[in-house]
C-alpha cells in the first residue's frame, strides 16, 4: 500500500509517496519552506501544494505535525503559529485536502518509523528517539509501544528549554562549532538518561546526517546512536500513521 507522507517542521515541509510495507519512499522527495507566520490557512496552502504535485487521489494522508495531537486536536504550538492550539487539525486539514487525513506528533510519527524500518526495530525495554531540527521533537518507546506526545524538548534549561540550546536550528543560530554545541547537548542527553534510564537513545532529525561531527563529544551512560532513516523517518513515520 502507498501513502502519502507530508512531514510539517517549523522551518520546512517534506513530502512523499511511502510504500509502508517496507518503509521506501517511492518517488521525488517534495520540499517547501514552512511559510512564516505559519497559520492554519498558510499551512493548509501548503498542503495543496504538495498535494497537487504529486497528482496524489488516494483515499488517505499521514502528517506528522510539530504539537501535541489529541483526539484529532492540536493542543500546543511550537515553532508554529499560535491558532493552531485547541485547533482541529484532522478535521480542518481531511475538508481543505478532500481524503482522510491522520494527524500525529512528528517526532512521534518518525519514531514510528525507526522503530518498524531502522535501528528501534526489535529493540526490547525503553527506547527514546530525539529529532534535533528546528526544535528538539522526542518520542518514548516500550517494548516497540509509542508512549505519545512527551515533548522532551521543553523541559526547562537555563534560561528556557532545551530545544532553545539543544537544537540544531540554536546552533546555527549562535553558530558554534559542534564541538561547543555538543555541550549542552551532552547535558541535555544526561537530564534525560537520569530522568527515564533508557536502553537506547536515538538521534534523528536535521542533525542525524552529521553525527560523526559530534559523536565524540558524548559522554552519556546509555548508548546514543544516530537514526538509520535519518531526515525521512517523519515523512515514513507519518504515513503509516494513516492506516
Amino acid at each position: 500500500m502507498e501513502i502519502l507522507g507530508i512531514d510539517i517542521g517549523g522551518t520546512g515541509i517534506k513530502a512523499n509517496i511511502v510504500n509502508i510495507e517496507t518503509g521506501n519512499i517511492v518517488a521525488e522527495k517534495f520540499k517547501i519552506k514552512t511559510p512564516i507566520p505559519a497559520t492554519p490557512d498558510a499551512i493548509i496552502e501548503c498542503l495543496v501544494q504538495v498535494v497537487d504535485n504529486f497528482n496524489w487521489k488516494g483515499k488517505k494522508i499521514g502528517i506528522g505535525f510539530p504539537a501535541v495531537i489529541k483526539n484529532g486536536y492540536s493542543l500546543t504550538a511550537s515553532n508554529i503559529d499560535e491558532s493552531f492550539i485547541n485547533y482541529p487539525i484532522n478535521e480542518a486539514f481531511s475538508n481543505a485536502l478532500e481524503c482522510d487525513v491522520i494527524v500525529v506528533n512528528d517526532a512521534d510519527s518518525a519514531g514510528i518509523a525507526e522503530m518498524t524500518y531502522g535501528k528501534g526495530k526489535g529493540v526490547k525495554g525503553l527506547v527514546l528517539f530525539l529529532t534535533l531540527g528546528t526544535g528538539i521533537g522526542s518520542a518514548l518507546f516500550f517494548n516497540g509501544q509509542l508512549i505519545g506526545n512527551t515533548e522532551f524538548g521543553h523541559l526547562k534549561y537555563k534560561k528556557s528549554v532545551f530545544e532553545k540550546y539543544a537544537s540544531n536550528s540554536a546552533r546555527e543560530f549562535h553558530k558554534m562549532s559542534w564541538k561547543k554545541w555538543s555541550k549542552d547537548l551532552n547535558v541535555y542527553l544526561n537530564h534525560l538518561d537520569l530522568l527515564l534510564s533508557p536502553d537506547l537513545i536515538l538521534i534523528g532529525g536535521g542533525v542525524s546526517k552529521n553525527f560523526d561531527l559530534y559523536k565524540n563529544y558524548l559522554d552519556v551512560k546509555t548508548k546514543v546512536e544516530t537514526a538509520s532513516l535519518l531526515n525521512d523517518a517523519g515523512i515514513v513515520g507519518a504515513a503509516m500513521a494513516a492506516v
